[in-house]
């Protein structure tokens, strides 16, 4: 991991909400932005931003989410995800984020991930894997 890393570092991302973004329980044109997507799109936003900073042969895989989904908000709206790095320990990360759609408040809280060696995680999955007979 590069020593450019630094906490208190930010960036924001817009997501479109499109339909595969949404869940429809509300029934027709009342979809919103469902809470698993909002979890991908957190984790897409920290990834990316993390790939700047890793070293060749690095990547980063999820370890922790704590959210608070505060407000819906409908298909065709967009969302801005903002992320903080408020730790870094070793080649563990925590960020602080929060969601904002144009008019509420959507989502905050913290998400850790982990700095791996892509070729030592791809070599344990595969011993998990042989080891369950798969």
């Amino acid at each position: 991991m590069k020593e450019s890393l630094a906490v208190g570092m930010s960036r924001t991302r817009r997501w479109v909400i499109d339909e595969g973004r949404t869940i429809g329980i509300l029934g027709p044109g009342c979809r919103v932005y469902a809470t698993p997507y909002l979890v991908y799109d957190l984790e897409t936003t920290c990834r990316e931003f993390l790939l700047e900073y890793v070293d060749p042969g690095d990547d980063s895989v999820g370890t922790r989410v704590e959210l608070d989904h505060l407000a819906p908000t409908p298909l065709g709206m967009w969302v801005d995800i903002v992320i903080t790095v408020a730790k870094i320990e070793g080649r563990a990360v925590t960020f602080e984020f929060t969601a904002a759609d144009a008019l509420d408040s959507v989502a905050s809280g913290r998400h850790g991930r982990f700095i791996a060696d892509v070729e030592k995680t791809k070599a344990r999955l595969k011993a998990k894997a042989s080891k369950a007979g798969l």
